[in-house]
């Protein structure tokens, strides 16, 4: 006999399956894991420089071209996807545990709590987040590991609201109040009967805050305190694509392409997602 888990698992499959935008955001997103993952075994030294074949256009040799101090731009592309991937997935991750965890604790205790956890979250949306994290940068060393643990400590108030309201609405239904009223703790009760209950509008946020999470790291390394060369970044690669734009379109196009596949792969796959798990959408 199957599960009622599996069953259900089973039941989401189908519908984001139905959903072309969402299977069309899927394999946008697995085509760059699949990049990611074989950039060793199908890609060159990304940092090889070759001073004989400067700005060179695509060709067979070199299928995206090649950069002004003639390093493979398909290879930079195909090792910057790692990285760009790495910062949405850390950031994120960081992100969605904070937001839980201050979001379980206003919505599941409330009064007083509550009003002083969310006073701190308003606080926190009244700075602009990209100005907050250039703020930061500019006390540390720009490096990747920094950029992701900033991105994620400054992306999390959005989380905190969706889980806190999640909360407000679980903590006073039938099954809450009879497993407390068994003596069940309070940590019991938040982590193993609510907070499960409560992932689905966090799972959603979380695919388009990797999307986000992405845009901000190359908008940093673009303008020169994110990922720092040689390390290859789609934001740091554009770089060398604006100095050149008259005279080697490929160095701007092929990066920028990279970044428009990746975010509206997450965009498209987070929409799936919504569709799937909120039943108010469905017909």
């Amino acid at each position: 006999m199957v599960s009622p888990k599996v069953q259900l698992r089973a039941q989401l499959w189908r519908q984001i399956a139905a959903n072309k935008m969402a299977m069309a955001g899927a394999i946008m997103i697995l085509s760059m894991f699949v990049l990611a993952a074989l950039a060793p075994l199908i890609a060159a030294d990304p940092g090889a420089v070759d001073v004989s074949r400067q700005l060179q256009p695509p060709s067979f040799h070199a299928w995206l071209g090649t950069d002004d101090l003639g390093r493979d731009v398909f290879s930079r592309i195909a090792y910057g996807a790692r990285i760009s991937l790495l910062v949405g997935f850390v950031a994120v991750g960081i992100a969605t545990v904070v937001g839980i965890a201050v979001g379980a604790l206003a919505g599941y205790y409330g009064g007083w709590v509550d009003t002083i956890v969310m006073r701190f979250v308003d606080i926190m949306l009244c700075f602009p987040s990209f100005f907050l994290i250039l703020a930061v940068i500019a006390f540390l060393e720009p490096s990747i590991w920094n950029i992701m643990i900033i991105i994620g400590l400054t992306g999390w108030m959005g989380v905190a609201r969706l889980v806190r309201a999640e909360f407000l609405s679980l903590r006073e239904r039938d099954f809450v109040l009879a497993i407390r009223s068994l003596g069940a703790s309070d940590t019991r009760i938040i982590l193993r009967h609510i907070l499960p209950n409560a992932l689905s509008p966090v799972l959603v946020s979380a695919a388009l805050g990797i999307a986000g999470a992405i845009l901000t790291e190359s908008a940093l390394s673009f303008l020169g305190i994110g990922v720092q060369p040689p390390t290859p970044s789609w934001g740091n690669m554009l770089i060398v694509g604006k100095q050149t734009l008259g005279t080697a379109w490929w160095l701007s196009f092929f990066p920028g392409m990279a970044i428009l596949i990746t975010v509206l792969g997450y965009n498209l796959l987070g929409e799936g997602l919504r569709d799937a798990l909120d039943p108010r959408l469905k017909r």
